[in-house]
């Protein structure tokens, strides 16, 4: 009998997106561990139009959710979600800003920006933190601001040492840490959220991509068999760790989740210094030192408190 309760009580917060704190902080763990070594996949379709990945992500994501909402018999979540006009909205606007995000990543990628990549993602934590504390009302304590404060001076230090505006970085930072924001407002289950978002985009994809094919340059068939297979592959890729993240943010803070964020730009720092051996630079540096304290101030006093880090 405790075991069939056990087992309802995780269906239940399953369907509904209710999940503990500990749940939120390995899904968190599990979909940045992913990110930070995304590059290492993106890098194997270089040879295809960032444009092309990014449409077959969204199309190819869009796909997997349809068939995980078949097989768990949930389509009618997706209804009762619209109902909401609100949810309409931010279902519309999660869908742009995770598409921008992807897009720019992929260019990144594949342009030999690893480490702008990596920045970007430094700078994203600062912001999910602001955004907790306006959009949420979660408390920053005097730690927190500290960690924060060192860590804004080193990507202060960083932008001052790239001698111009590092626009990669930034647009990375801002439309991922809208996006968890606005996740975190939706407050769906993770698969119907993600299902939703890809769907308000997939049309778009699919037109993209048939335009692209009727001019004979699509890369999808007509690559060889590797290429079109990382293509399909890519939605399964894409939506693992987004499911991941859908069940972090409805379970556990944006600064929380800001921090853990630091897997995936140590991840990708050190994927691009010592795999693809971009050239490391001042800017980079000071960025990673100050972030780096910052990281290991919060940790700390959140292991004193007695809270999850």
């Amino acid at each position: 009998m405790a075991q069939e309760k056990a087992q309802t009580s995780m269906e239940h917060e399953t369907r509904t997106g209710r999940f503990s704190q500990k749940q939120g902080l390995f899904a968190a763990i599990g979909a940045y561990g992913l990110w930070g070594i995304f590059p290492l996949y993106w890098k194997l379709l270089s040879s295809v139009l960032p444009l092309q990945i990014l449409a077959h992500r969204i199309l190819w994501a869009a796909v997997f959710c349809l068939m995980l909402l078949l097989a768990r018999k949930e389509m009618s979540s997706l209804g009762v979600a619209l109902k909401d006009p609100r949810k309409r909205v931010l279902v519309g606007a999660a869908g742009l800003l995770v598409t921008v995000n992807w897009g720019m990543y992929i260019y990144a990628v594949n342009s030999g920006h690893v480490l702008e990549t990596a920045l970007g993602y430094y700078i994203n934590p600062l912001l999910s933190v602001a955004l907790g504390a306006m959009l949420f009302r979660e408390h920053i304590d005097r730690w927190t601001r500290i960690a924060v404060g060192i860590a804004l001076v080193g990507i202060v230090a960083a932008g001052i040492l790239y001698g111009r505006v590092p626009w990669i970085s930034l647009i990375l930072a801002i439309t991922f840490a809208l996006y968890g924001a606005v996740k975190k407002g939706l407050g769906l289950a993770p698969i119907t959220s993600l299902a939703l978002e890809t769907f308000s985009v997939a049309p778009l994809a699919f037109a993209f991509l048939a335009v692209m094919h009727a001019q004979g340059a699509g890369s999808f068939g007509n690559a060889g068999l590797r290429v079109t297979a990382l293509l399909a592959l890519s939605g399964v890729v894409t939506a693992v760790p987004l499911l991941l993240f859908g069940v972090a943010a409805t379970s556990i803070s944006l600064q929380l989740i800001g921090f853990i964020q630091y897997l995936t730009p140590t991840s990708q720092l050190l994927l691009g210094l010592f795999l693809y051996k971009e050239k490391p630079n001042a800017a980079v540096v000071a960025a990673f030192v100050a972030v780096l304290v910052a990281v290991v101030i919060f940790a700390v006093t959140r292991f004193k408190k007695g809270e999850p880090a």
